[in-house]
């Protein structure tokens, strides 16, 4: 990863640009997911670091953009640059961030370019979704997981794609892999923005419905309540939650098991990745520890 980390820093300097070298420095690296994902599929190819850090400046931009459309107050447990530096600092930081992205991305074969490229097209548009969904409760499955596939799941399926591409790697399997991976990924981040707390999480816990964000839990919740808890639970949506509320809610949750049915297509949907890349172990490994997160 040191050699991700250098490529990322390489690119920031070419910016030329002391304002966005410092704002930069205030963001958190988080996983790297992508970038590890890139480093285990082409390990051998001595252009993988680059693409792997074109991934993480364009997952950091989309996080830039998100936190503005959210107008969330932290990003992994500290001050995101919207609450710091404001709103417009920060749209133009990410700006920046995919411009040079896409600067590098050129510098790739067409296949490789096209299937990042796309993908973010895709993680917009799912943005997009994800903004209008949260004007209503939403209680169609399909249509969340489809937004999901678009906002989180594509960037990661790119970046597995694009990855077997540069090792000439079966790209469709890795693809599913990637795909599958990011939308169970997500699932368990849902369920641990209900069962965990802020400490933890490093936000406020239940954010996610607070924010108007129907995921899983409450749509499955939804689903199995009679009409009157329906009704009671679309009147809590998108708005600050008592204490009562949230307890009703978690009690709900666990007299329907929607928690542990959400956890089942999680394992579902994992147990589909790791049969298509089957043969390499580090990649299921990588599965099997993201699917036993606590929740």
């Amino acid at each position: 990863m040191q050699r991700v980390e250098s490529e990322i820093a390489r690119l920031i300097q070419e910016i030329d640009y002391d304002e966005v070298t410092h704002l930069f420095t205030m963001l958190s690296g988080g996983k790297r997911l992508r970038a590890k994902l890139i480093l285990k599929i082409a390990p051998d190819d001595e252009k993988a670091p680059l693409l792997a850090a074109i991934v993480e400046l364009i997952h950091a931009a989309s996080l830039l953009h998100d936190d503005v459309i959210d107008e969330a107050l932290l990003r992994r447990g500290v001050a995101s640059v919207n609450a710091t530096e404001g709103s417009k600092v920060a749209v133009m930081l990410g700006d920046i961030l995919y411009s040079k992205a896409f600067t590098e991305l050129v510098g790739f074969n067409k296949e490789i370019a096209q299937t990042i490229a796309a993908s973010v097209t895709a993680l917009s548009k799912g943005e997009m979704q994800d903004v209008k969904m949260a004007e209503k409760f939403n209680s169609d499955e399909k249509v969340y997981l489809d937004m999901l596939y678009l906002k989180t799941a594509t960037l990661i399926e790119a970046a597995a794609k694009a990855s077997a591409l540069l090792a000439s790697k079966d790209a469709q399997k890795y693809a599913i892999y990637g795909r599958n991976l990011g939308l169970s990924f997500q699932i368990i981040d849902d369920i641990l923005d209900i069962t965990s707390d802020e400490a933890t999480l490093g936000k406020p816990a239940m954010n996610d419905f607070v924010e108007g964000k129907c995921t899983l839990p409450y749509i499955y919740l939804h689903e199995a309540l009679d009409a009157q808890g329906q009704k009671r639970l679309e009147a809590l949506h998108a708005k600050p939650l008592e204490e009562e509320d949230s307890k009703w809610i978690k009690e709900k949750m666990q007299e329907h098991k929607s928690i542990e049915r959400s956890f089942e297509l999680a394992k579902e949907l994992s147990n589909e990745a790791m049969q298509a890349v089957k043969d390499d172990t580090e990649l299921v490994e990588i599965l099997q520890i993201m699917i036993k997160r606590s929740y």
